[in-house]
């Protein structure tokens, strides 16, 4: 019974108990204002600013907040330790500071986005405020659904836009800006997907011998796929064995499972060189292998000058197939992406090709096979590996920026009130405890903080990572992608039918971009989108797009060059270099 009252107590607002008191308004300010320095005392550190400029920035908050007091806001966003630390602290945070009532929910990355298409659809409320991948940031400029942040700060949110928001310190707001040039989503959290490898291994004399002998070079962090695919065969088929356990040189996952469709369409292609040079993504043809000619979508065809069926796309295929069959443990084909993420933690992985930072928190607990006695990871994660068709000034992976988005539909005062949360959960009195929380960096001055600089020893090169030059290769699905949802969901059955030895790579690819033009097709039919809708290409010979620039590329006689490594001190040195 005490519980439960406790939980009652709580659950009322400041701003109910200050009205019910009967307060004066300047009474009402000074508590906020209590609560601020509760908060930036007990929680909101460290920071890149002082308690006294923390509590400068929660006092505009306090004042921004006041049309808004006693009001019941609903947001929502996918489940990571992130967004934990957003729904449980700082939401409480929020209400106590601000006096608006806030919940935060918890869905699956799947559930945000099919609630979200209902709303695109039926012009329904259902939350005030999202938090989506930037991924979708080209079907949210193109349907006319989603409030423009640009427009947004400088119309009705103009006063409650925080004059410390900083938008050019968040390191992914080009990932969120569309063609039109305005901002569509305010970056809230990001992770990359990198090479990870296990560095004790690497650096053993007995094996660097062996591995030398063999082929010829040094074993280091493999720079192409040649070195990934020889490294990956060592440690499967030669070492096989490490203090008596068995040990694999890849990890992969392969299940008929929707997550088998992240695993392509977060930037697998691009990492083999499928698409064409340009950052954050290839233009005129994208990773996807999705051409725009003017912004207009026009195929992904080879047939239609795209390159979702092309050399380097069948190339990537092919090598996911072969690697997971050949060198990863034998129960990979069987899982999805969550049951596979914590395989390597166990011990027995000495690289893979495609692992998610986001995973760092949890290969980082003490006690782990992969964690030395004074907490120092066992492993490191580095640039991941390019393969035969990448060209310089091409992406090289994928980032993953879950931003907030505001839909048209909502009410304006709702929305406006949403809007003073996603400022405030990524403010920068808050933003550098969320970074050290998540490990999902979005602000530059937190990475380059002292804070940062202490962590970076137990972190395995995420901090080197994030203050290197080469993370501009790293970037989400990008505009050239007219319908995310709806184009996202073709990937995970053909690319099972490549994995299961149903069909062949180019046999599953082929169906996957007929299905993609067929959907760009009824798009442009349907005349749905506003803006930059496709305009498909006629089919023409495959050989007229090779004969042409970019992609797609003709297949290269040679698709396995000379293995190249190098050291990863060298790799940080050049890093440290290039920065100064």
């Amino acid at each position: 019974m005490f519980d439960k009252n406790n939980k009652l107590r709580h659950s009322i607002s400041l701003a109910a108990m200050l009205a019910l008191s009967g307060l004066s308004a300047a009474a009402w300010a000074d508590a906020y204002e209590d609560a601020a320095k509760k908060w930036i005392g007990s929680e909101f550190k460290p920071s890149t600013l002082t308690a006294e400029q923390q509590l400068e920035e929660l006092k505009w908050f306090i004042k921004a907040a006041e049309p808004f007091r006693g009001m019941e806001i609903k947001v929502v966003s996918e489940t990571l330790t992130t967004h934990e630390y957003e729904s449980k602290v700082l939401a409480k945070a929020f209400t106590e500071i601000t006096g608006i009532k806030l919940t935060h929910d918890l869905l699956q990355e799947g559930d945000v986005v099919e609630k979200m298409q209902t709303v695109m659809q039926s012009d329904k409320n259902i939350y005030d405020g999202w938090v989506n991948d930037s991924d979708l940031i080209g079907t949210h400029f193109r349907y006319g659904k989603t409030e423009s942040i640009t427009d947004l700060m400088a119309n009705e949110g103009k006063n409650f836009t925080s004059p410390t928001l900083d938008i050019k310190d968040f390191i992914g707001i080009s990932f969120t800006t569309a063609p039109d040039g305005k901002v569509y989503q305010l970056p809230d959290q990001q992770f990359a997907n990198l090479y990870w490898f296990r560095a004790d291994w690497f650096e053993r004399a007995d094996l660097k011998a062996k591995f030398k002998e063999k082929y010829g070079y040094e074993l280091g962090v493999p720079v192409n796929w040649s070195a990934y695919e020889d490294i990956a065969k060592f440690f499967s088929e030669d070492v096989k064995e490490i203090d008596g356990k068995r040990v694999y040189g890849h990890m992969d996952y392969g299940k008929k499972d929707p997550s088998l469709g992240w695993r392509f369409t977060d930037a697998w292609f691009s990492m083999a060189g499928g698409g064409d040079k340009g950052l954050p993504n290839g233009l005129p043809v994208d990773e996807w292998g999705i051409r725009v000619e003017d912004c207009h979508p026009v195929g992904s065809s080879v047939t239609r000058g795209g390159d979702t069926n092309g050399p380097a796309a069948v190339f990537a295929t092919t090598k996911y197939v072969d690697w997971l069959k050949k060198y990863a443990p034998p129960e990979a084909a069987g899982m999805t992406f969550s049951e596979s993420g914590p395989v390597p933690s166990q011990g027995n992985i000495a690289q893979q090709i495609f692992w998610y930072t986001a995973f760092t928190a949890d290969m980082t607990k003490p006690g782990l096979p992969v964690v030395n006695a004074d907490g120092t990871p066992k492993w490191r994660m580095a640039p991941s590996p390019r393969g035969p068709y990448w060209e310089e000034g091409m992406k090289l992976g994928y980032q993953d920026v879950g931003s907030w988005t505001f839909m048209k539909s909502t009410p304006e005062k709702q929305k406006l009130a949403a809007w003073l949360y996603a400022q405030f959960v990524t403010s920068k009195t808050v933003s550098l405890k969320k970074t050290i929380v998540g490990l999902t960096p979005i602000r530059e001055s937190d990475i380059n903080s002292q804070a940062m600089t202490d962590l970076a020893p137990k972190l395995g090169g995420l901090v080197e990572f994030y203050r290197s030059p080469a993370r501009v290769q790293w970037t989400p699905t990008g505009t050239n992608v007219p319908d995310y949802p709806r184009l996202a969901q073709l990937w995970w059955s053909h690319i099972a039918e490549a994995a299961s030895g149903e069909k062949t790579p180019q046999q599953a690819l082929d169906g996957l971009a007929k299905d993609q033009d067929a959907i760009m097709t009824r798009l442009e039919r349907s005349k749905a989108q506003a803006v930059c809708a496709p305009k498909m290409n006629p089919e023409r010979d495959a050989q007229y797009w090779f004969d042409q620039p970019g992609a797609p590329k003709p297949k290269l006689a040679n698709e396995k060059p000379k293995g190249e490594t190098v050291s990863y001190n060298e790799l940080l040195k050049s890093w440290a270099d290039a920065r100064k």
